[in-house]
């Protein structure tokens, strides 16, 4: 990025001179003769950094530097001081500049100074932007007002000081990962290891190798001992994402873990203590997998000693406005976006999100991209929220005096929405309001593949 860089000397040469060799730096350079007009010239140009002289004609440098940093605090400010003004450079150093060079100085001491101040002053806002950055992935989801989520926040606020096992259940992009940190940033474990595992992520022939961790020559290709995800873990927290994926032998295998608190790594005899808090999230229906016979009863009463319900979107729309909010500031760090329009808000109102909290950050980071106004219009968001938003006032339906089969008006709606999206089941889902997997489901059940 080229700096601009402002220097306020009231010789006439001197500031010639530097203009000169910084413009051969790459910098863009602005000057005043004064500490009036340089006060001026901070409000209205915003420089990136201000080369100030000690003495100038009309104010002391230490009164034009106290009132430059009481509006702008964050810009660098070098002071240039005659001979034998190092205790006035010190007094400049208290005050808040970020110091200083000696005249007649050395041009190019005073380009290392330059590129090293404005180095800090990059890294600064680089960290104050990765801070704002986490804390926004750390509390995204509980960002709201509503009553779902204060509820939510008064009972991880609850538990979060426990070593009980949680189980979080909830559609995709809700936020489940968020809480399982929240619940162990909260606790007194917040400074040991917090160990998270997509277990859908990961072939079942590795998943015990995974959590478990492995003895050298325990299996083809392992040439060292390998510590696992409890072990990693150690007295944290150990989050298992997508817990209804695995099968019932690494099922068999977790559940004596829960039970016994000890496990052993694949191929060895030592048994280990398991001390790392469990917490483990789903977006299936695990009562229904037990039913099913896909999931064991026993396991999923040890994991939901303390059971999360996750809200979905769709089911707390009055904290949009704040998440939009939320968003803006992540995605718009420049601030050249002032907000949405009334049309836009009613849009995102008004759209079912399937895919949670995290399809309306992806809206919103695609806005912030693509919008060169000052307001997001309904014209910079995906297409399908309009979509449905139009096509979901075209639907009217009567009751027939004899009445009607409900899975007939289900499979017919099915059928619909897979002719309007072409097949597309993802596109199809949305149109109803429902996942994917959901979608799926009903279509195996109503055989409507086998047409």
């Amino acid at each position: 990025m080229e700096a601009t860089i402002l220097i306020v000397d009231d010789e006439q040469h001197m500031r010639w001179i530097i203009e000169k060799t910084l413009a051969k730096e790459g910098y863009k350079t602005d000057s005043a003769a004064t500490g009036a007009e340089g006060l001026a010239k901070l409000q209205s140009t915003g420089p990136d950094l201000v080369l100030l002289d000690l003495k100038l004609p009309d104010m002391n440098g230490i009164e034009v530097l106290r009132s430059m940093k009481q509006e702008q605090p964050r810009v660098p400010v070098i002071m240039i001081t005659a001979h034998g003004t190092v205790e006035s450079a010190i007094e400049a150093m208290k005050i808040g500049a970020s110091d200083y060079i000696s005249k007649p100085f050395d041009i190019e001491e005073l380009k290392i100074i330059i590129h090293r101040c404005l180095e800090v002053v990059e890294l600064a806002t680089e960290v104050d932007y990765l801070r704002d950055e986490l804390e926004d992935k750390l509390n995204t989801s509980l960002i709201g007002r509503s009553r779902v989520i204060s509820e939510l926040q008064e009972l991880i606020a609850k538990v979060a000081d426990t070593p009980a096992t949680v189980l979080i259940e909830g559609e995709s992009g809700t936020g489940k990962e968020v809480v399982a940190r929240l619940l162990h940033t909260g606790g007194s474990r917040a400074k040991k290891p917090f160990v998270a595992l997509n277990c859908a992520a990961i072939p079942e022939t590795l998943l015990e190798s995974e959590l478990f961790g492995y003895e050298r020559g325990a299996f083809t290709g392992a040439d060292t001992r390998k510590k696992g995800k409890f072990e990693i873990a150690s007295s944290g927290t150990i989050f298992l994402d997508e817990i209804g994926e695995i099968s019932l032998h690494i099922q068999a295998k977790l559940l004596r873990v829960l039970q016994e608190k000890v496990f052993e790594r694949v191929g060895g005899n030592e048994q280990l203590k398991m001390e790392a808090r469990v917490i483990a999230a789903t977006n299936r229906n695990l009562k229904k997998c037990v039913r099913e016979g896909t999931f064991r009863e026993d396991l999923y009463y040890r994991l939901q000693v303390i059971p999360i319900n996750m809200p979905a979107l769709r089911e707390r729309k009055e904290d949009i406005p704040d998440l939009v909010n939320c968003f803006l500031r992540k995605y718009d760090y420049r601030g050249r976006i002032k907000g949405l329009t009334a049309e836009a808000f009613e849009k995102l109102q008004g759209y079912d999100w399937p895919g949670n909290i995290r399809e309306l950050e992806n809206a919103i980071e695609r806005a912030v991209i693509l919008c060169n106004q000052d307001y997001i219009t309904p014209a910079y968001l995906p297409m399908e929220m309009a979509d449905q938003i139009e096509t979901s006032h075209e639907f009217t339906m009567t009751l027939p005096p004899q009445g009607i089969s409900l899975e007939t008006v289900e499979r017919e709606l099915i059928l619909m929405a897979l002719e309007r999206s072409r097949g597309n089941q993802t596109k199809a889902a949305r149109l109803l309001g429902i996942t994917r997997s959901a979608l799926i489901y009903r279509i195996e059940k109503y055989g409507i593949g086998d047409r």
